[in-house]
């Protein structure tokens, strides 16, 4: 077997010897053949530079000015990392690519953050109680002069924004209010309910004139077209409804959805309607065609809340843990809003850049929704005698001016928060350091 053994390597390095240009030493027992030979098989054919690529080199190095060395096709610095000074041109790049320089090395500019608006600080200025279940529903009428309210406890309450004061309470739904929107073109209230009804309320005779008829299951959210006489509602049936206000006919079912519908938005161009739903995605949709316009999939867990921008055209959405950004109208990704380690269940925007989260733990959160800085973080406490459970954070909306926020809890008061008048940026400086994790897209 060791004579086998020995003439098969004599034949081996007999064969492969005069790969090398040396002689082998047949006496040696190991001989540099393995790897010699490996190198050359492998790497014969990109030892040298192709032609154009050399000269495309060549000129790209020429380019960078006088401080650069040359490199030459086959020479020794071909592979040297060089630094890239200013923004590269394109010949540059196309130089570097091929000479092992990688672009990774160079900071983009997309990776220049900006610095973050400076917001005051919010604070709490009043808490109203007088709802007997969880506060799951918020509107501001056009005005500015009152709020409804619908809560766990089956009614709607109308209330004195300037003062807190009640108004009014209505009465109809059979369970859970959970959607709200008074329409800025006709004096009606819509709301919606976990009793499958979606009904319209005449503010003149504060009575239920219309009632939409359709969905399987309880409607969790609604939303009025801001320029068209529409209304959309979804909810757990996964569908969302597109309804005639005045005829009641049912005019779209926009499927697609594969869980509970959460939120609802509507906006003038398109997408015209924006849905979130708990199987984890957004939909766009073309209201006219009734069809989907696209899905967005970045989310790991179900989105329960969205936010549209009143004046950008760009819009957030929040699931656990996780708030997206997204721009119109094709829902290209901007950028995330890190931090809220929660169950987002609420977003909302006002037109200062300010990004309101509301957690499911009572955690709240403010933003600046252009860089995505958290400013301001802080907690919601239960009224005395609540659980500690009950310091959840169920709906948000700031009023029309954007000045104060409301807020409906699971402790069933009512929290408005606004501004602090006195606070400056000498007073309240804005805490920040720029990060090269962030990158805004």
């Amino acid at each position: 077997m060791a004579a086998a053994a020995q003439a098969l390597t004599e034949q081996t390095r007999s064969l492969f010897g005069d790969d090398f240009g040396t002689a082998i030493d047949l006496t040696t027992d190991i001989p540099p053949i393995s790897t010699s030979y490996k190198r050359k098989v492998e790497y014969e054919s990109v030892r040298e530079l192709p032609k154009a690529l050399a000269e495309k080199q060549a000129k790209a190095a020429a380019s960078r000015g006088p401080k650069r060395p040359k490199v030459q096709a086959g020479g020794n610095n071909q592979l040297a990392l060089v630094r890239s000074e200013g923004k590269p041109n394109a010949e540059s790049q196309a130089g570097s690519a091929g000479n092992g320089v990688g672009n990774s090395l160079i900071r983009r500019p997309n990776m220049q953050q900006s610095r973050p608006e400076w917001h005051a600080p919010w604070k709490l200025m009043r808490v109203i109680s007088g709802h007997l279940g969880w506060v799951r529903a918020l509107a501001v009428e056009p005005d500015n002069k009152w709020f409804a309210s619908g809560a766990g406890d089956r009614t709607i309450k109308i209330w004195d924004l300037a003062t807190g004061q009640l108004r009014l309470t209505l009465t109809g739904h059979i369970s859970t209010v959970r959607g709200l929107a008074v329409s800025p073109r006709h004096p009606y209230l819509f709301s919606c309910g976990e009793d499958k009804m979606v009904k319209c309320w005449d503010l003149e005779t504060n009575k239920v004139i219309r009632h939409y008829h359709g969905h399987l299951s309880g409607v969790y959210t609604l939303s009025l077209h801001p320029t068209l006489d529409v209304l959309v509602t979804g909810g757990r049936d996964g569908v969302a409804r597109v309804w005639d206000m005045r005829t009641r006919s049912n005019i779209h079912v926009l499927s697609g959805h594969k869980g509970t519908i959460s939120s609802v938005k509507c906006q003038e161009a398109d997408p015209q309607v924006i849905t979130s739903s708990l199987d984890s995605t957004v939909r766009l949709w073309d209201l006219a065609a009734g069809k989907s316009m696209g899905v967005l999939t970045h989310h790991k867990k179900g989105v329960r809340a969205l936010a549209v921008h009143p004046k950008e055209f760009t819009f957030a959405s929040g699931s656990a843990g996780s708030i997206k950004q997204w721009k119109c109208p094709e829902g290209a990704f901007m950028q995330n809003f890190d931090g809220h380690n929660a169950i987002i269940n609420t977003l909302a925007v006002n037109e200062n850049n300010v990004l309101f989260s509301g957690g499911d733990n009572g955690s709240v959160s403010f933003w600046d929704w252009k860089t995505g800085h958290r400013f301001q973080t802080t907690e919601s406490l239960a009224q005395p005698g609540s659980l500690d459970a009950e310091a959840g954070i169920m709906s948000t909306t700031f009023d029309q001016t954007g000045s104060r926020l409301i807020m409906g809890e699971a402790d069933k008061t009512i929290k408005i928060w606004r501004e602090d008048p006195d606070a400056t940026q000498e007073t309240h400086p804005l805490d920040w350091r720029p990060t090269l994790g962030r990158v805004k897209y």
